[in-house]
């Protein structure tokens, strides 16, 4: 019989990591966490990236996670390094993404005592991870890592925290790491029910005017290649949510982009008017469905999601389908045969598409958004990584850049975390070595987490980090406008905004400006010529365009807004 190792807490922590097959790890160190940074400096099968906060490692592991498919590792230490991870876990959270979070906390004896750098949380956090564990003894720190790391991973997938105590890490036991976790009451549908399947299939091919409304959840069960033959061999149009571009062609004549409160007037439309609504992945969030005794209200819908707790939570809903979507969607693709769709339904799609498209006034003296955006989407031909942040320029984003692939667009949808782009950026370029990778934010957004082009620079990760500086905090501006009396509150940044070149130069970054239509083709020529190093691109864009379509919060979302009432701006 083979005697077990004898190891410290902080040896069992590396050698399960090691049995995940983790081979990065975003962090910062601390006091409740020297001994394991103590033991890393000896690591040789993982790479430690050390973030200059611990928010921006937590959407590192995040923008890591989504690209890579893999799960996203965090490190930190307790007190304040703990509570600075909170926002991340919270966007991980509501986005669906695979992370465990490590936290150093004081030693146990003290837990409770508001001893130095203590926080709860375990507590704090609870509402926000899909579990979280404080290990209380050394002999199950294995087995609770394994734990951390099935439910991360499996089902709908979420931040887990696990909360390591000082005295923990020191502690010694023989180790041995579980091949196989059994979690009592946590048993995740995959396969789906046969029988629905088979109806599903039979109402979609009797449909006369059938949608596809995809999510997220198809990216994360890499279920796009399924989805897509679907789409093809029932000639289905598809529209997706803001997660969920990528996961059918942009290019595709078949796609109508994003639908919800930005999304395009032929998508709302085409959901207002279908026969049977197929929803894959998706949540029936209150940004796609606005009011929601309206959204696809003659509708049949049939909802896959592998969440049973997603069923009927926003949308009461005709025929559910438990399990895996890129299961479920190869069941349906055994159950159907090529079915050409009547030209009725398509020719009523393209009278939308011609009767409101998207559409700005083109560039005169100003440099629009929209203008760069689609200069953007000509020069990557939909093969990039966009990592963008939140505001006008997101939505904007999904209204005019082309995704052809899944895992290469990267948002913050259901928190609409601000300084989201920057350090998630940091994790797609540890994750993928042979696309481009471009971190697009707002000026606003820009500044909450700027600290990290310190760690791409000293990296050499060779990230273009774009920056709309329209001046304004756009998308309250714009709510400001339309809703709330045109008093411009705290919104114009005009005159504390920094000079982002010297911000960037001094944080070790190349950085350029440009503020003219012309100058956009050379300076992207420029920058996606340089592979080898970070740079940053200032846009000065106009100040005070609005993103169009709008629906209003808890407007139908056939009550679409399409231009301003007055003239200034976008028309």
């Amino acid at each position: 019989m083979t005697k077990k190792k004898t190891l410290s807490g902080a040896d069992i922590f590396f050698e399960s990591l090691r049995e995940e097959g983790v081979d990065k790890i975003f962090g910062y160190p601390g006091g409740a966490t020297i001994k394991l940074y103590e033991k890393l400096y000896d690591v040789d099968f993982l790479e430690h990236i050390l973030t200059r906060h611990e928010q921006g490692a937590t959407h590192a592991a995040d923008g890591y996670a989504r690209v890579s498919g893999k799960v996203g590792v965090v490190l930190v230490t307790s007190g304040p390094g703990a509570t600075n991870t909170v926002t991340g876990i919270a966007n991980a959270y509501m986005d669906s993404i695979p992370m465990v979070v490590f936290t150093g906390q004081v030693p146990s004896p003290l837990i409770g005592n508001d001893a130095f750098q203590e926080a709860d949380i375990v507590g704090i956090t609870r509402p926000i991870t899909k579990h979280n564990f404080l290990v209380k003894d050394v002999k199950d720190m294995a087995s609770t890592i394994k734990k951390a790391f099935y439910i991360a991973s499996t089902g709908r997938p979420g931040p887990v925290l696990v909360d390591l105590p000082k005295d923990v890490i020191a502690a010694e036991c023989e180790y041995e790491y579980p091949k196989t976790i059994e979690i009592r009451g946590y048993k995740p549908t995959l396969k789906g029910h046969k029988n629905q399947i088979k109806k599903a299939a039979k109402i979609i091919r009797e449909a006369k005017r059938p949608l596809l409304y995809v999510g997220g959840g198809v990216v994360m069960s890499n279920a796009a290649k399924e989805l897509t033959e679907f789409a093809h061999k029932n000639n289905i149009p598809v529209t997706n949510t803001l997660l969920g571009l990528g996961s059918f062609p942009g290019t595709d004549p078949q796609f109508l982009g994003m639908l919800g409160m930005h999304g395009t007037y032929y998508a709302n439309q085409a959901v207002n008017n279908c026969d049977v609504l197929i929803a894959v992945g998706a949540r029936f969030d209150d940004r796609v469905t606005g009011k929601t005794d309206t959204f696809a209200k003659d509708a049949y819908k049939i909802h896959i999601d592998i969440d049973p707790t997603a069923i009927d939570k926003n949308v009461l809903v005709d025929l559910p389908i438990v399990g895996d979507a890129k299961i479920i969607m190869s069941g349906l693709l055994d159950e159907l045969s090529d079915k050409p769709r009547e030209d009725e339904w398509w020719n009523k799609i393209d009278e939308w598409r011609a009767e409101c498209p998207l559409e700005y006034k083109r560039p005169d003296n100003q440099l629009r958004t929209q203008f760069v955006f689609e200069k953007i989407s000509e020069k990557i031909n939909g093969e990039a990584i966009i990592v963008s942040d939140v505001g006008q320029h997101q939505m904007w984003i999904a209204q005019y850049i082309k995704f052809n692939n899944p895992r290469s667009h990267v948002s913050s949808g259901g928190l609409g975390t601000m300084g989201f782009s920057v350090p998630a950026a940091l994790g797609a370029a540890f994750a993928i070595k042979d696309r481009p990778i471009i971190s697009i934010s707002g000026d606003g957004g820009f500044q909450m987490n700027m600290q990290e082009l310190v760690t791409a620079a000293y990296h050499k990760l060779p990230i273009k980090f774009f920056i709309m500086n329209n001046s304004f905090l756009g998308m309250v501006r714009q709510w400001q406008e339309l809703f709330h009396a045109e008093k411009y509150s705290f919104t114009d940044l005009d005159d504390s905004n920094p000079v982002f070149t010297e911000i960037g130069t001094a944080l070790g970054v190349e950085s350029f400006s440009i503020s003219k239509q012309d100058e956009v083709d050379d300076i992207l020529n420029k920058v996606f010529a340089i592979n080898d190093r970070p740079v940053l691109v200032e846009f000065k864009v106009a100040k005070e365009d609005l993103v169009f379509p709008m629906v209003p919060a808890g407007s139908s979302i056939s009550d679409m807004i399409h231009k301003r009432k007055n003239p200034k701006g976008n028309k």
